[in-house]
């Protein structure tokens, strides 16, 4: 083979998987898009998303910035160097990094270090198995660590939230995929899809839930149960309200898929494996003698443009927002409530867990007071002359903040923090006594809030790598809603309240 050639291709499949998303994820996305209703936080987080896909598609940049832990499925003839094709697609891996197409995201478990090119032990994951064909097949998966958090895996029979006893059968797998969708609310950039794996042990299980990831959204199961059980699924998790970012609204789930495996008698796991609405996997075909593409899978089928027309733009500008220029002062934030839209202007600053942890045991290196901290690890790249500059920059999943996020703005005077998926009632309280406010970004939105920053104007703490650094942005425009105010009020505790008793709806047998 011409490895040569075959890294090209896999830097290819790289490229492809982080900046377009494939086709039938995008007819998934266009369905939620028609149904929302007009007008309410749901339809204007839908539009945010299919403009970003679009954005994504013209720069070639990653849809979203955590393009989490690469991995790849591969098949191969009998008689292919596999350590070969190992090598490569670690040299592709790097190259991408530093291209800016993933982020730099692998980091040394003990010492906390991050690796700054993607490689390290366990990184990327790549699994091989043979095959009787006469083409390597290579399926790649980016799955950001948002949604990778709202895995979760149940054993039966237990006693399941909202749904009562699950026992070892059919019925009993229905409660755990139910409660799977509505433990995840936003916090795993719903609307979402998920894969399942019924049986095997706690490893084996989670490979087969994710394995269904690489299937396409709109296949039908071979086994019949479990193709009554996803359409089941796909039809009542709509049912509970969780909606698009976790605002409420038409739909919570875009794909169900459900594959089995046996088991020893002792053990019956059900495994979940959640993916985000920026659903990003690919697939080739490769020629063994040159390394060459031969075919693109997911491709099949028309493909969607997400340009905005005239109507959606008019109403996305005549959407009424507040506009907000940092510093904050206090009164500004206790006249918001939730629900309302605002745009930042002016200086935020990155902050993710190590600026958390850090600034809970040290001084800020800025002065904080009235500020906005912003969740988010971006991707950055530096030109010849020096400059920063950001290339991908959603938000990231807030709930992991929770211990610090309250003590901190109070320690420094902060107004504000963007992130995704809400906190938990010690911010809550937090907000409520110190005068702050939670806005909810659209996650995943990575190219979209990129273009609202027109400045890195410095950068402290780097020895936590580039994702973990506090980043000083210039933003205009930055747009977020309020979901969790400085009257007690929080949207994710009511969607929360709301959908479980929704779920509670479905407590009866079925199967």
């Amino acid at each position: 083979m011409d490895l040569v050639k075959f890294e090209e291709s896999m830097y290819q499949l790289i490229l492809e998987t982080s900046t377009k998303l494939p086709r039938d994820v995008r007819r998934a996305v266009l369905g939620a898009k028609e149904r929302e209703n007009a007008g309410t936080s749901a339809a204007m987080s839908l539009a945010t998303i299919t403009n970003n896909i679009k954005m994504a598609d013209d720069q070639r940049a990653p849809i979203c910035q955590d393009t989490g832990l690469p991995t790849f499925k591969i098949k191969t003839p009998v008689g292919v160097n596999q350590l070969e094709l190992k090598t490569a697609i670690r040299n592709a891996i790097a190259l991408a990094t530093k291209n800016g197409k993933l982020r730099p995201n692998s980091v040394d478990s003990l010492t906390g270090e991050n690796s700054g090119d993607n490689l390290g032990g366990g990184t990327p994951v790549i699994k091989f198995d043979q095959w009787e064909k006469d083409y390597i097949e290579v399926r790649l998966i980016l799955k950001g660590g948002g949604c990778e958090n709202k895995n979760i895996q149940y054993s039966l029979p237990s006693e399941i939230e909202g749904l009562g006893r699950a026992g070892r059968d059919l019925d009993g797998i229905r409660k755990c995929v139910l409660h799977s969708v509505y433990q995840a609310q936003g916090q795993g950039c719903s609307a979402g899809f998920i894969g399942v794996g019924i049986g095997g042990d706690r490893s084996s299980g989670y490979d087969l839930a994710k394995e269904q990831l690489f299937r396409s959204v709109e296949d039908v199961n071979p086994i019949e149960d479990l193709r009554k059980l996803e359409e089941y699924i796909m039809k009542n998790a709509n049912e509970l309200g969780i909606g698009t970012m976790g605002f409420g609204g038409e739909t919570t789930l875009l794909g169900c898929k459900i594959g089995v495996m046996n088991r020893i008698p002792a053990s019956f796991y059900v495994s979940v494996a959640y993916n985000c609405w920026a659903f990003r996997r690919a697939g080739v075909s490769i020629d063994p003698e040159n390394g060459e593409i031969q075919e693109w899978m997911y491709q099949e089928g028309k493909h969607i443009d997400f340009t905005q027309n005239e109507e959606e733009k008019k109403s996305m500008s005549s959407q009424k927002v507040i506009a907000l220029q940092a510093p904050i002062t206090e009164d500004q934030i206790r006249s918001l409530k939730v629900g309302d839209v605002v745009q930042i202007n002016g200086r935020m600053y990155t902050g993710r867990d190590a600026i958390h942890k850090h600034l809970s045991d040290h001084d800020a290196p800025v002065d904080l007071n009235g500020q906005v901290i912003y969740h988010c690890g971006p991707v950055m790249l530096k030109d010849e002359a020096g400059v920063w500059h950001v290339k991908a920059a959603g938000p990231t999943t807030s709930i992991r903040e929770e211990p610090y996020q309250g003590d901190i703005m109070k320690k420094f005077g902060i107004r504000a923090v963007i992130g995704k998926g809400g906190m938990g009632p010690k911010t809550l309280a937090a907000l409520q006594e110190h005068g702050g406010v939670y806005l909810n970004a659209i996650g995943g939105a990575a190219q979209y809030y990129a273009d609202c920053i027109k400045a890195v104007e410095g950068v402290d703490l780097m020895q936590f790598g580039i994702p973990e650094a506090m980043w000083h942005l210039k933003v205009e425009g930055f747009t977020a809603v309020v979901t969790m105010d400085s009257h007690g009020n929080s949207l994710h505790v009511d969607v929360d309240k709301s959908s479980l008793e929704k779920l509670a709806g479905f407590s009866e047998r079925v199967f």
